[in-house]
């Protein structure tokens, strides 16, 4: 959530803020329903889509911010991506604009807290009103949603961090390259290395880096449904923690970087240690998505991003999908 955190620098330093939201969608749009940015008067993050759409909507939130002389009421405005603003998408879009004041500050970064520590929150604004309102998020409220019309609209959303936890064990050129992909995919990365400077002259914000002796002693601190990816300098090492990874039984990704013939090496070593022969597929390796040959560090992490990512949105499609069908109940006549 990078706006997020783009926000809380901005009312730090004193600015007024414009949380601008994809409230609704019709037909194709470049970003879906949620998607947020924010506007200062000379700062702006993360994005709505791009295009003719973000230009207007940071027009839009500037306006809010030079002409308000108190806290102005959220506004919802609709735009036509085809005949409005000339994009291919198509679609229609509805761009939901609140100010925040600097005095929202607390409120906010306690927000943000809870958000880090997992707890969903509920997001509910109405027409004519100036701030959303906000409590904790019940299980079955999965969804958001734009309901009523121009004058009389009514938004409530989820808002949560994805869990998307990623324990790296090694510290390459292949593991570096990667961290910066996972940086702007927000995972929750632990980055984990024996040597006492792995890390040396590394950019490690937002990472989790951590120098231990014992790298597969650190399996065992990961959350259940973690994203495992073995990298490191040594292939004991690598067997060593692909052993402890199998102990937990609960990865949601184990890549182990490699060739065909690495794999079928462990694979042996595996099998004569125990390991049911129904458990081999559980491990990715090579890794990657197909297609992509280049050796290059950057091109290879760049693959195994993709994979992680088409397997994470994968996982929270099928989440949200069970939040929301709900057991039905039949009553005798």
């Amino acid at each position: 959530m990078r706006w997020l955190n783009a926000l809380l620098d901005g009312l730090a330093a004193g600015e007024p803020m414009v949380w601008v939201s994809v409230a609704r969608l019709h037909g194709s749009g470049p970003r879906e329903v949620g998607a947020s940015m924010v506007v200062g008067a000379h700062r702006q993050a993360d994005t709505i889509g791009g295009g003719h759409l973000e230009w207007q909507a940071i027009a839009q939130a500037r306006q809010l911010l030079s002409a308000s002389t108190g806290h102005p009421a959220a506004r919802v405005c609709r735009y036509n991506l085809g005949a409005r603003l000339g994009q291919c998408c198509g679609g229609v879009v509805w761009l939901l604009f609140e100010v925040i004041a600097p005095s929202a500050l607390a409120d906010w970064q306690a927000r943000a807290a809870q958000l880090s520590a997992g707890q969903p929150l509920w997001r509910e604004l109405n027409a004519g009103e100036a701030a959303s309102r906000w409590r904790l998020a019940a299980p079955t409220e999965a969804s958001s949603a734009l309901d009523g019309g121009e004058h009389d609209w009514r938004w409530r959303q989820r808002l949560a961090r994805a869990p998307f936890p990623v324990w790296l064990f090694g510290a390459g050129h292949v593991a570096q390259a990667l961290v910066t992909q996972l940086r702007l995919l927000a995972a929750q990365v632990r980055w984990i290395d024996p040597r006492d400077d792995a890390f040396a002259g590394l950019d490690l914000t937002g990472v989790d880096a951590r120098v231990n002796d014992d790298p597969a002693s650190e399996v065992a601190e990961a959350p259940p449904g973690c994203f495992y990816l073995v990298m490191s300098h040594s292939h004991a090492l690598d067997f060593a923690l692909c052993e402890a990874i199998f102990a937990r039984r609960d990865a949601a990704y184990f890549g182990l970087i490699g060739s065909r013939s690495k794999r079928a090496s462990f694979e042996q070593r595996l099998l004569a240690r125990g390991l049911d022969a129904d458990r081999l597929s559980e491990l990715t390796c090579p890794i990657g998505i197909a297609g992509i040959t280049d050796k290059q560090p950057a091109a290879i992490a760049l693959a195994v991003a993709a994979q992680m990512l088409q397997l994470h949105n994968a996982r929270q499609w099928l989440n949200q999908a069970h939040t929301l069908i709900q057991p039905t109940v039949f009553y005798p006549e």
